[in-house]
């Protein structure tokens, strides 16, 4: 019979194998983590994935394939064959072979890598179309899911500077709605921030049937070389302040969507992925940092979510999840404007 020291030396290893539990449920899929790669040039690629799986990805999202880049091919390769005199009206049956021809080699190219990627990694893999229409991307989202992928995210965005009257949020709706009664996977939305009334529009959004929403989208900025006196680029990567906006978005609406959210813009740190989570998030979107660190920096993103998390004696991921939500915090009125007026306008 063992002695009391014994079996107290194994109650000892046992504690000390419990493993700190880091999944969660995004889409209706179980993550290892809550960190997903999101789509980018790192994620275009069946070297890249491999990668990105081997430090510990929990999945991918393929890098976009864009609606507006196929229609700029179709463009150019329309302007060369009236160049080369080999279309003699705009009736003529070239414009079509010009159109079907560039589409067919860029869907299908998309689709082999979906298969690659599903047959080479175990990771879920979520599509991404990028499009301001619904044209043709309808049947193209069917394809899609034939292909493997285990979602499809929609990058929505129509361009806030346009003076037109159109209806961007029904545009969205539109959208959204067709390619959830198409395709049977988990359909995700990618939006930017950039709409009157936010809430009633993602309120809206939910209500298609789709299963998630990404905070949000970050875009092309210009600068001003006072050298050169030239527009150009700014950083094209996100610097770690600005998770602030994705952050107060995610308490905001964590409970009061049927959604799952995941954030993205700005994440930088184990410390960031962790505010997430508290807000409500269940997942994070990650790209500037592994340009800007590596990919290899994605085993120490999760080592110190995982030495966090001990330290704080959670078990397990979920425990987290929307514990500083607003509606989860004592001070609701914190994620709010009116804070604002109260800390720098000297109202109480």
């Amino acid at each position: 019979m063992p002695s009391l020291k014994t079996i107290n030396q194994s109650k000892f290893v046992l504690n000390s194998d419990i493993m700190t539990d880091l999944s969660t449920k995004y889409l209706g899929l179980t993550l290892k983590n809550p960190v997903i790669a999101a789509s980018s040039e790192l994620t275009g690629n069946i070297k890249s994935i491999k990668k990105l799986e081997s430090n510990g990805i929990a999945a991918v999202v393929l890098k976009s394939i864009f609606e507006e880049e196929i229609l700029q091919q179709t463009r150019k390769k329309t302007r060369e064959a009236e160049e080369d005199r080999m279309m003699y009206s705009e009736l003529s049956e070239t414009l079509d072979y010009i159109d079907l021809h560039i589409k067919e080699d860029t869907l299908n190219d998309y689709l082999d890598l979906i298969r690659q990627a599903k047959k080479e990694t175990l990771i879920p893999v979520i599509a991404s179309i990028n499009c301001i229409t619904d044209y043709e991307w309808i049947d193209f989202a069917e394809k899609i899911e034939r292909a493997g992928a285990d979602a499809i995210e929609l990058n929505l965005f129509l361009n806030p500077t346009d003076q037109t009257n159109k209806n961007f949020e029904e545009t969205y709706l539109t959208i959204s709605t067709k390619v959830v009664q198409k395709v049977g996977i988990p359909v995700s939305v990618k939006i930017s921030p950039y709409f009157t009334k936010l809430t009633r529009v993602i309120a809206d959004l939910s209500s298609t049937g789709i299963q998630g929403l990404v905070l949000f989208n970050r875009f092309f900025s210009p600068d001003i070389d006072l050298e050169r006196m030239e527009v150009v680029p700014a950083d094209q990567f996100s610097n770690e302040h600005e998770y602030l906006n994705v952050l107060r978005w995610i308490a905001l609406l964590s409970k009061k969507t049927d959604c799952d959210l995941a954030a993205t813009t700005g994440i930088h740190s184990a410390e960031t992925i962790i505010k997430q989570i508290l807000a409500g998030a269940s997942a994070v979107q990650i790209a500037s940092v592994l340009y800007l660190k590596g990919i290899d920096y994605l085993s120490t993103l999760l080592k110190d979510l995982e030495n966090w998390m001990e330290e704080k004696n959670f078990n397990c991921l979920s425990q987290l999840q929307g514990k500083l939500c607003q509606e989860s915090v004592t001070n609701p009125s914190a994620y709010e404007r009116r804070q604002f007026m109260k800390y720098f306008g000297g109202i109480e």
